[in-house]
């Protein structure tokens, strides 16, 4: 063990303290970077950092001991059989059942209990209860489960959501308060436990959708719930229904209940869209429709701009986080590093080879021509030859490169998208070519504050884009790579990445480069899907935003002076752009990239 760094040893513990906790002897824990997560065996807790901070290490440690607590006392089979079928009521009945669990090690183990305190707290930081202003930006399943922590372990809520629990406190008490009770005296059996959460659902009105509607098809969303919801509202029902409206908006956290509600979503779509679903079932299906020809009367539109961000990475993050964050980075990819400078070099050999002089010959003054002599000996009378030296024109340059930060890109693309961006930018700046480093999602899933304003307007049909845009700058132009290294490592945040609205990306990245002053301006976007944004999709005509892109796209190729060139990551991205590559891995990116740049570059 004297050779194994801190963080090493503290793993070990670690999954020694998860194997005693869960009786199961074939646990391993890992680092991760991204959304915390347990699959069989194996738990992914967050890395606290080399210096091991005490907070830090108690996030990790709580991660760890709530998926042990879930191995030993929670049966899927059980929980399986009992949950809704609702979305919202899903959500609210995984929460549950978490709270539970972590009830049992909390209660027994003051040492757990701050432990999961502490996980519960990095949560909640990106749970948009911590930033709800009125009720409905509170998710109920959020506000239900830490009420129920509150009864179960007479832990407070945490300051930092206490405020969006109060706005559905009162709703809640009233409704389910003697429910609390029961569960109680029921926390160590589960299917006991489960039968009264479900008789709580029942009396929030969250169980009660297929009662209420005359849907056929179960297949709707929850923006369709909404709409059906809205139709049906009268003076007495309308505070009653709030809620359920609230907690069809989805949460920013990675709670095991948002997951399971959001995988639910995506399936049900399926029946209606082709494509792919998201990652991890965060993501909705992936409207991958053919399209041949755009209309002319196509028009694209934006409901509402007030909501929308353009923001600076460190803006994103404090500076301690984005040390940590930037720290893992390059040890997820130390190996891939290596392989990714090695081309850079050879894209560095290429480009400065176009900087080197070269030389006028025949010129009637200069440096003697040597080579030419020969000539003058065989024919006297021919006079000397002399040469003059010249640099060649090289055009002056920018690169943009434009990331797809949508919650597919999540793990390894996101990583490696980082880390081939930051030794670009290197390498490029060790050339003289300046680059800009962005990314592009939305600041909220299923719609953020465009549709709640959209809501309060009275829904009017076909609104456009309806989301909250947020395009973060990693590193500007004109900024030196060494200020903007740390940027970088805000890609590996929990709760980034979200939805993507590719066309108005583009569109913003193609105006930042033509306010520069450079001669030859490259735009590379990083991609790995078509536009999704649920939100947008379910109000507006099949394929609008990836209708948009194309028309965003033939434009920039046919009429602006920047060349523009694409990766997709696992996508054909050949159907939109005219110069274009596709890669089926992520660990091709680094490569690919630098052979498209090189292409660009020797380019008359």
């Amino acid at each position: 063990m004297s050779d194994d760094s801190p963080t090493d040893q503290f793993k070990g513990i670690l999954a020694g303290a998860s194997r005693a906790l869960a009786h199961e002897a074939e646990i391993e824990v890992n680092w991760t970077a991204d959304a915390p997560g347990a699959s069989g065996n194996s738990f992914r807790v967050p890395m606290p950092g080399r210096s091991l901070p005490r907070g830090a290490a108690m996030e990790a440690r709580g991660f760890a001991d709530s998926f042990a607590l879930k191995m030993r006392h929670h049966n899927e089979a059980i929980h399986a059989r009992s949950a809704p079928a609702e979305p919202v009521a899903r959500a609210c009945f995984d929460a549950i059942e978490q709270v539970r669990y972590e009830a049992l090690g909390a209660n027994a183990y003051a040492g757990i209990r701050d432990n999961l305190d502490a996980a519960t707290r990095l949560r909640l930081a990106s749970d948009p209860i911590s930033r709800a202003s009125n009720t409905q930006n509170v998710p109920v399943q959020t506000a239900l489960a830490l009420l129920l922590r509150e009864h179960l372990t007479g832990q407070p809520v945490p300051e930092m959501a206490s405020a969006g629990v109060d706005l559905l406190r009162g709703w809640i008490e009233e409704k389910a308060g003697a429910d609390f009770e029961a569960l109680t005296a029921t926390i160590e059996d589960q299917k006991a436990f489960q039968s009264l959460s479900l008789d709580m659902l029942q009396h929030l009105d969250l169980t009660q959708a297929d009662e209420t509607e005359d849907q056929p098809d179960d297949a709707e969303d929850e923006d369709g719930d909404d709409e059906t919801e809205d139709e049906e509202d009268g003076n007495d029902s309308g505070d009653e229904q709030q809620p359920s409206e609230i907690a069809s908006e989805a949460s920013e956290g990675d709670e095991q209940g948002d997951s399971d509600s959001q995988q639910e979503i995506g399936d049900e779509l399926q029946d209606a869209e082709e494509g792919e679903g998201g990652d991890e079932g965060m993501m909705p299906v992936n409207p991958n429709r053919q399209w041949t020809d755009i209309p002319d009367t196509f028009d694209y539109k934006v409901w509402t701009e007030a909501h929308d961000e353009v923001i600076a990475a460190t803006e994103l993050c404090d500076e301690e986080e984005l040390t940590r964050l930037r720290a893992y980075l390059d040890a997820q990819l130390k190996g891939l590093q290596g392989i990714v400078t090695k081309l850079a070099n050879r894209l560095q050999r290429r480009l400065m080879a176009q900087q080197n002089r070269s030389w006028d010959f025949d010129q009637e003054e200069g440096l003697l021509d040597a080579a030419r002599l020969a000539r003058v000996v065989v024919s006297p009378g021919q006079s000397l030859s002399y040469k003059v030296e010249r640099d060649v024109e090289f055009k002056d340059t920018v690169v943009t490169l434009l990331i797809d930060n949508s919650g597919s890109m999540r793990g390894r693309p996101i990583s490696i998208a980082a880390i081939s961006a930051d030794v670009m930018a290197r390498t490029l700046e060790r050339c003289g070519v300046k680059t800009e480093i962005l990314g592009f999602t939305t600041r909220a899933w299923k719609g953020g504050q465009s549709r709640e304003d959209w809501l309060a307007g009275g829904k009017p049909a076909n609104p456009g884009r309806l989301n909250d845009l947020r395009h973060i700058v990693y590193k500007q132009a004109d900024e030196p790579w060494r200020r903007a290294r740390r940027s970088l490592g805000l890609m590996m945040r929990e709760g980034l990445l979200k939805e993507n609205i590719d066309g108005e990306a583009l569109l913003w990245a193609h105006q930042r480069l033509l306010s520069r002053p450079e001669d030859r301006r490259i735009l590379m976007v990083i991609s790995d899907g078509a536009p999704v944004d649920d939100s947008t999709l379910s109000v507006n005509s099949a394929g609008y935003l990836e209708a948009h892109l194309r028309k965003v796209i033939e434009w920039i190729e046919k009429a602006s002076p920047v060349q523009l060139v694409a990766i997709g990551i696992g996508h054909d991205v050949t159907r939109y752009y005219r110069r274009a590559v596709t890669i089926m891995d992520a660990e091709q990116l680094g490569g690919t990239m630098i052979e498209q740049l090189a292409g660009l570059f020797e380019e008359e």
